[in-house]
Order: C-alpha cells, then sequence, then structure tokens
C-alpha cells in the first residue's frame, strides 16, 4: 500500500483552546494515525509525528536532519544569520559531527560530577525560599520568585556566567525559544552571539573552576577541542536549555499538583515519593512540547503518509508520554505510576544531556519547596494564565501562588 498525501489540518481550528491545552487534540490526531501534517497557531505547515512508538522511530531515522544550516535551510526554521557562532552546538548537528561534540562536552556531564552538585544546588534553593518568604510574606510569582532564579543560578554559576548578566539570558532564551515576534527572536540571537564571544575571551584569559573554562582548555584523546564558534554555541546551548527547561519543568509540576489535590495531600504527607512525582511531572506535562524541528532530508513513507523531501518535522514529545498504548490513562496525573518510557527528554542520539541535572533540580526544588511552604496552593485561575508562544517549550510565564 502507498503512502498518501496528507492535507492539511489548522490546530487552531480543530480548537481554539489548543496554545492552553493541546493534550485533547493531539489525542485526536493521533487516534487516526501517527503523522499528520497541520498548519500551527504561529502560520506555518509542519508535520507532526505523535504517539510513542512513532516518535521514538523518528528520532532515530537519519532522513529526518538537524543540520538545517549545513543544509541552506536554516530560515526556514528561525530568524537568524546562517553564521551565528551561537548556532554552532551538537543540537544543530547530525552524525559525525554530532558525535564528536557530545563527546568533546559529556564528560563534564558525569553521573557523579551531577551528584557533587546536589549540595549547592540545595543552598541555592533554601536562598531562594528564605528570600520568597521574607518579611511575612504569603504570596509570589512563583517563575520570577523560584522557578527562574534557582534555574539560571545554577547553570550561570556552572559556566561562569556574571550574575549582572543573567537576566539578559533570560531575556534572550525566552524571544529565542518561545518568540514573540521574527523580529524580536532576530534580535535575542545579535545580541546573544555579540555577548558570548567576549565571555569565552574572558574564561580564556583568567580560566576559573566553571564548565566553561573547562571546556575551552578540554581535549580528547586525539588531540580534538571545540573551535571557538563551538565554545560559543554550546555555552548558548547550555545556558539556555539549561535553564529554561527547568523553569518549565518546575513550574509546570507544581501547576500538575495544584490540579489534582489529591496528590498533591499524598505528596505532602510522603515526601519519599518525591522522585516518582518528578517523573510523572516530566511524563504528564514536560517542558518541551515538540521537539526541535527536522529537515525531511528526502522523501519519507512515516506512518502512512508521504512526508515530502524538504518539509520541516516536529515530533510531539508531550503526545509520545501520554500514548495509551504505553501508559494506562494517560490523561491521569498520578506521582505513584510506572513512568519508564516516556521520552520528556528526547530519544537517541539527541537524548539531553543535562537531564541527570534537570531532575536533581527538580526533586530539591519538589523536596524543599514542600518542606518550607506546605500549605502551598495556587492564588489565580488556571485559564487566566499566560502561556509561553510556540510549539518548543511548555509553559506559563507566571504561576501566582499563595501559602
Amino acid at each position: 500500500m502507498r503512502a498518501g498525501t496528507a492535507t492539511t489540518t489548522d490546530l487552531l481550528q480543530l480548537s481554539p483552546d489548543f496554545v492552553r491545552d493541546p493534550h485533547p487534540v493531539y489525542a485526536a490526531l493521533r487516534a487516526k494515525g501517527p503523522v499528520h501534517r497541520v498548519r500551527t497557531p504561529q502560520g506555518p505547515e509542519v508535520y507532526l509525528v505523535l504517539g510513542l512508538q512513532a516518535c521514538r522511530a523518528a528520532y532515530t531515522d537519519a532522513r529526518l536532519s538537524r543540520d538545517w544550516r549545513g543544509q541552506g535551510r536554516l530560515e526556514q526554521i528561525i530568524s537568524v544569520a546562517p553564521d551565528d557562532p551561537s548556532l554552532a552546538h551538537m543540537s544543530m548537528a547530525d552524525p559525525p559531527d554530532h558525535t564528536r561534540l557530545r563527546r568533546l562536552v559529556s564528560r563534564e556531564f558525569t553521573p557523579r560530577r551531577i551528584q557533587a552538585l546536589a549540595p549547592r544546588v540545595q543552598q541555592i534553593t533554601d536562598t531562594l525560599l528564605e528570600e520568597m518568604t521574607a518579611n511575612g510574606a504569603r504570596s509570589a510569582d512563583f517563575v520570577a520568585a523560584f522557578a527562574f532564579p534557582l534555574a539560571i543560578t545554577v547553570i550561570c554559576e556552572l559556566l561562569g556566567v556574571p550574575e549582572l548578566d543573567r537576566a539578559a539570558f533570560r531575556r534572550w532564551s525566552n524571544e529565542i525559544l518561545a518568540p514573540t515576534s521574527p523580529g524580536a527572536q532576530s534580535a535575542a540571537y545579535a545580541e546573544q552571539a555579540a555577548y558570548l564571544p567576549r565571555l569565552v575571551q574572558d574564561k580564556r584569559a583568567e580560566p576559573g573552576e566553571d564548565w566553561l573554562s573547562a571546556l575551552i582548555h578540554t581535549f580528547d584523546e586525539d588531540g580534538d577541542r571545540l573551535a571557538p564558534d563551538e565554545l560559543t554555541g554550546m555555552c548558548s546551548l547550555l545556558l539556555i536549555a539549561g535553564h529554561e527547561t527547568v523553569v518549565n519543568q518546575i513550574s509546570n509540576g507544581l501547576r500538575a499538583l495544584f490540579a489534582h489535590p489529591g496528590q498533591l495531600d499524598l505528596l505532602r504527607a510522603d515526601l519519599s515519593l518525591v522522585e516518582g512525582a518528578v517523573e510523572e511531572m516530566l511524563r504528564y506535562e514536560g517542558p518541551v512540547e515538540s521537539a526541535p524541528e527536522r529537515l525531511a532530508l528526502t522523501d519519507i513513507e512515516l506512518g502512512g503518509v508521504l512526508i515530502p523531501a524538504g518539509s520541516t518535522v516536529r515530533i510531539v514529545l508531550s503526545d509520545a508520554s501520554r500514548d495509551e498504548t504505553h501508559f494506562p490513562a494517560p490523561d491521569r496525573f498520578d506521582i505513584r505510576r510506572d513512568t519508564r518510557g516516556h521520552i520528556a527528554f528526547g530519544h537517541g542520539l539527541h537524548y539531553c544531556l543535562g537531564a541527570p541535572l534537570a531532575r536533581l533540580e527538580g526533586r530539591i526544588a519538589l523536596r524543599s519547596l514542600l518542606t518550607r511552604c506546605p500549605g502551598i496552593a495556587a492564588d489565580t485561575d488556571p485559564d487566566g494564565l499566560h502561556w509561553l508562544p510556540g510549539m518548543l517549550i511548555r509553559g506559563v510565564r507566571e504561576l501566582p501562588v499563595r501559602w
């Protein structure tokens, strides 16, 4: 049976509420098949891959490329100059370049090195909770007061970014990952591209105990090392992905607990369930809605649908983790569920290198928050929250809470 040509489905026509709650739309599409051509809320047409099995297969399909620059198609997905050095990282590469880049940075992400960060992450967490509850305060914007400063402080300390520059990174990453307009995204890339080489130069001149200093002086067994633009690119990737995902992992998890008070009560009563709770948060409402876009290098038959060469393909992680063939009653939030097999951190070659650090921050944040503020609750109607635009990052701009 030959693959069929897909018709285009407008996601907003399926549900005007798609941005706030895309899961029913994905489930309805998945019931018809694993691959669909859609018009996104931002306008462009892309092919969506849905369901756990199809998403895993797409992740490992060499015909779906992340090397947009090498293929000369960068303008298809992003408003940035092709020679921007902040794009010279492993997330924008295919093997063998991806293999080489990942090998050079992976030594900084061993389980032992990540676990050694736990005391400092705990210290930062405790300080933020102290500040959030100081002077009898009983409410706050959780994102601004806790989730963002925790995530940005951890990753910036690790990379050696000066404290005064951290707010700028938050602004740049917001526009890069969830752009409000093509022009704003382009400007954010330009500002970051001007800043990062200076940071690398400073670290080269005066190396510290941070990861960026280590990357500058890292050689592999063959004498290979990161080139200047690769250092800039890796710094960009680690800074942006290293904090933006954690901000939304923690805040999305807290929203899920608020929406399921029985589960929140269960966790309050038994904090030994924190590890499982973090995994269920990642499965139920992970910070990455769909993986960064892939480029179809050739005509591809996937799920009975013909994806023409040159098409943009999005692997929908949030739907894969709600596939009922693997997760019974997937729309039920259950912190005691067996979550093994979720792909909130990706799959295959592009599995998130920082996943252990994100999990560590999530566990420490959740346990400390419920210990310090056991009565924490939502302080606004969920329908009034402002959602991040786009289909990459899943999260809200603010989360008012009280305790």
